[in-house]
């Protein structure tokens, strides 16, 4: 596993460290690939499967209201009292513990400098006083999970001042998840499961986490999910539901989040800090499987991250529902600050990454109530897989350049515009349906007061709401006038049938283009083919009904595209 996020970092901050304005070929106005290859090596270690270590011993600890009993332990390593168990390994064998039983005030505790493996058999341990089960070992921790299990936290913890304990089940080494059987973790002291390595989730095991005061799943060097079924519940304030100083991977698995706690000020990093359903230091990569997240606290994320975003195949679903929180003036947030430049805001964001979005597969659906839906902070790049972003705000910004290359791309803006690049927007292909909310904002928004332009060069496109002034339309477009609303449209070009549904409001004019001039038909009703964009839009299906949409060349926008309010620029 080591060596797979050692690569992945490599390649996230070489595409970090890309100079955005050499990314494309300014002489024709083409993009090209970017300098980092944006795929994700999904390789593992083999170290993490627990066949490939042998267990010379097997200890079993059986919990009861009379005190733990102890069973296979010759070398005497175990020490009993009450319910509170200690495991001190200095022999030279690698031991499988077994824990049953049930205690409403014990704890498990390991230390060792060799591998180990934690078998949860039917065990429910509730630690008044810290953690349920505390790794002090710096080794690989096998946690294989068999039949019905709980482990739960004290609000207060008594930890030996030496050492440290940062969740109900908490590990200095690596946490390596397998198994069939269920774990339910509760925790109102700290977090629900952390790691100051890292953590692998594979197999079928069914994880239930739920904290009230830290974080849900937390690995500090990476956290990977390969397999298994997931729900994290987090409610306090600026914490996440799955979270890493670096890393997050998803190969696999079926994993649920949900989020309530907003925004609050970090006295340790002196600043204000908002919740998330997913949170990385460095890079989130999405490969496979399920994640659903909603998260309702003010100022909230359903993703963020510091590094880049690699979305290439599965299912992702955001929901964001919160309102922004604060303002940067100096009397926000109704707290002393240490200076008077101290940002008390955060904005309430589907998905938002200080480094680029590399998008190349799989489907991706996220809503924002109150900001973006989709924010790059660097470059955003789409190549193939499907998104459906819908916000009050830009639905996909990207502070750099934009490029969509393949795919299919709904944008909707019930307040600004659909695609809002503060670079150049470069559509070379793919089929996008792109909804602005009216002048002054767009469909299709490029940063033309930096010099920047739209570059339409093909693909197939219905927009409403105009295009960027002074856009570069290698690729006919077309324009209707006006359009009804909430009617379905059907475009066909090439033989191929796309049929839209229109919003309820949005930008005055209808613009469509293909690699040839399509036809355009208003008041059909679709059949067939395959449903997208949250119901907005049927492909590869047919249309029949509608009256014929007469259309005129479309030259260069409806308008210039300005600021657009909060988020429009930066």
């Amino acid at each position: 596993m080591k060596k797979v996020f050692f690569a992945v970092l490599a390649a996230g901050m070489v595409a970090a460290g890309c100079e955005k304005e050499n990314i494309f070929n300014q002489e024709d106005k083409t993009s090209v690939a970017p300098e980092a290859d944006p795929v994700y090596d999904a390789a593992e270690d083999p170290e993490d499967q627990i066949s490939a270590t042998s267990f010379e011993r097997t200890i079993t600890i059986t919990f009861s209201d009379g005190g733990a009993a102890v069973e296979g332990d010759e070398n005497k390593i175990v020490s009993v009292d009450g319910n509170a168990v200690t495991s001190n390994n200095t022999t030279t064998e690698k031991v499988k513990y077994i824990l049953r039983g049930s205690t409403s005030n014990g704890f498990f505790k390991l230390y060792s400098d060799k591998k180990q493996a934690i078998v949860l058999d039917g065990v429910s341990i509730t630690n008044l006083g810290g953690a349920a089960i505390n790794n002090q070992s710096h080794k690989r921790c096998y946690v294989v999970v068999s039949g019905t299990n709980f482990l739960a936290d004290g609000a207060t913890y008594n930890t030996p001042a030496a050492e440290d304990e940062k969740a109900a089940f908490f590990s200095e080494g690596q946490l390596l998840f397998s198994g069939d059987g269920t774990l339910e973790v509760s925790a109102t002291g700290k977090s629900g499961i952390a790691s100051d390595d890292y953590i692998h989730i594979m197999g079928t095991p069914t994880l239930n986490v739920t904290s009230s005061a830290g974080h849900g799943i937390r690995g500090k060097d990476a956290l990977t999910v390969d397999g298994g079924d997931i729900l994290v519940k987090v409610s306090a304030n600026m914490k996440k539901g799955m979270t890493s100083d670096s890393l997050v991977v998803f190969n696999g698995g079926k994993t649920v989040i949900n989020v309530t706690g907003g925004t609050a000020f970090d006295d340790e990093d002196q600043e204000y800090k908002a919740s998330a359903g997913v949170k990385a230091d460095g890079n989130v990569v999405f490969a496979g499987g399920e994640l659903t997240i909603t998260n309702s606290g003010q100022g909230g994320k359903g993703i963020s991250g510091d590094g880049n975003g690699y979305f290439q195949g599965g299912k992702v679903h955001v929901t964001v529902t919160g309102t922004n929180y604060g303002s940067s003036s100096s009397s926000g947030g109704g707290r002393p600050r240490a200076t008077d430049t101290t940002d008390t805001s955060t904005n309430a964001k589907g998905i938002k990454m200080d480094g680029d979005i590399y998008i190349s597969g799989g489907d991706l659906y996220v809503t924002a109530a109150n900001h973006e839906a989709v924010e790059a902070k660097g470059l955003l790049y789409i190549t193939g897989g499907t998104v459906y972003a819908q916000s009050k705000d830009d639905a996909i910004n990207s502070a750099g350049d934009m490029v969509i290359k393949g795919g299919h791309v709904c944008a909707y803006s019930t307040g600004n515009d659909g695609l809002d690049a503060n670079g150049n927007l470069y559509m070379e292909g793919g089929v996008v349906y792109a909804i602005g909310s009216g002048n002054p904002e767009l469909a299709m928004d490029a940063n033309t007061e930096e010099g920047k332009k739209l570059y339409l060069s093909g693909g197939v496109l219905f927009a409403i709401g105009g295009l960027e002034n002074g856009s570069s339309l290698t690729q006919s477009c077309y324009s209707a006038g006006s359009w009804s609303r909430n009617t379905w449209y059907s475009l066909t070009a090439d033989g191929v049938t796309y049929c839209f549904k229109t919003p309820s409001a949005g930008g005055t004019a209808l613009v469509v283009s293909a690699a040839s001039k399509p036809s355009v038909t208003s008041g059909v009703t679709p059949s067939g083919g395959t449903e997208e964009f949250n119901g907005m839009a049927v492909f590869g299906g047919s249309a029949s009904g509608g009256s014929a949409v007469s259309l005129s060349n479309y030259t260069s926008g409806g308008g210039q595209g300005g600021p657009g309010g909060p988020g429009g620029r930066w």
